[in-house]
């Protein structure tokens, strides 16, 4: 029987979509091999957050109150011990920046396997669990099996749906916040972030990014900002408009950006580099404007348009107005 313990993440105070991404692989497991999942909240607002991570299923959702910004070093012990103290033989949270820089440390404090950005698992005859990554891209999965008593795992946001509430609610139980000495040593000084209006790119349904064919960042925000907002969209762009100065970094999608599956994504004057197709490929339905019928986008395309861009995107925009208009 496993024992999983799913990390929560946190965000101005608020329980992150990507936390229930990880509750779905702990179901999963939990289906699979028998047992039971509890959630950790631990943060600023962590008390608060809590109540609304009992409607997932959880045998106990756990809460620590760390005030100030998230710092890893002070966040471990405190995982660390309540794993220890309840028994959990996996630990579980998302890969996003937060997942892949708190779990290591977890993991250190016991010498635990990690098996990190995982897109799925199976369970052998045996009872060991296999776990399934994505290489080289996404061209091709790695298989991977931990042996230690504990398995420390981040799972791919876009190859877990989001888990849906349940009818019931989980108890909920304070722990106390473990302060060691590396913890003492560090300091949160403070976190600059930008703050938009439109949806999280990591998280929205509809994606509309933009690419070195935009030619500049004046063409960038005149035709994709449009598009977006009567879409209720997310903007993303490629590496090459990011390098371009299109577009700021946090917005690159790709191998060495952020990896979206949105229900739409519109891809305009993308061609479809390979990192770049590494980070949207999942997406549901993949719409593609390109002069280049040849494009290597046009292979994961679901719909292709041979097109100018400077023509056709405000067009759409515009047809798209008319049509929600006409539906108000």
């Amino acid at each position: 029987m496993v024992q999983v313990l799913v990390v929560a993440e946190l965000l101005d105070r608020a329980l992150r979509k990507t936390t229930l991404s990880a509750i779905t692989f702990a179901r999963q497991l939990n289906e699979s091999k028998g047992g039971v999942f509890d959630v950790l909240v631990i943060g600023e607002g962590a008390e608060a957050v809590a109540h609304l991570a009992t409607r997932y299923g959880a045998r106990k959702v756990f809460w620590a109150e760390i005030p100030g910004g998230y710092v890893a070093e002070r966040y471990a012990p405190t995982v660390a011990q309540l794993v220890q103290s309840q028994g959990h033989n996996v630990v579980v949270a998302t890969a996003s920046t937060y997942g892949k820089d708190l779990l290591p440390r977890v993991a250190a404090r016991f010498g635990a396997g990690v098996a990190s950005d995982i897109a799925g698992f199976s369970v052998e005859s045996d009872g060991s669990i296999v776990y399934r990554r994505p290489m080289y891209a996404g061209n091709i999965y790695g298989y991977c099996t931990i042996d230690t008593p504990i398995h420390v795992v981040s799972v791919r946001q876009t190859e877990f749906e989001a888990a849906a509430e349940v009818g019931s609610e989980s108890p909920i139980e304070a722990v106390e916040v473990i302060q060691d000495e590396v913890a003492r040593r560090v300091e949160y000084v403070s976190l600059e972030a930008q703050k938009r209006e439109r949806p999280e790119l990591a998280e929205a349904e509809i994606v509309v990014s933009g690419g070195r064919a935009l030619k500049s960042a004046e063409n960038f925000k005149r035709l994709l900002e449009p598009l977006a907002d009567v879409l209720g969209a997310a903007i993303g762009a490629s590496r090459a408009a990011c390098d371009a100065g299109y577009a700021p970094n946090d917005l690159q999608v790709g191998q060495t950006g952020k990896v979206v599956a949105p229900k739409l994504y519109i891809a305009i004057g993308i061609s479809g580099a390979i990192q770049h197709l590494a980070g949207m490929k999942g997406s549901k339905v993949i719409v593609a404007i390109n002069t280049n019928k040849d494009a290597p986008i046009a292979a994961v395309a679901d719909y292709f348009l041979v097109a100018d861009l400077f023509k056709a995107v405000p067009e759409l925009t515009e047809e798209l107005k008319r049509l929600k208009s006409a539906q108000a």
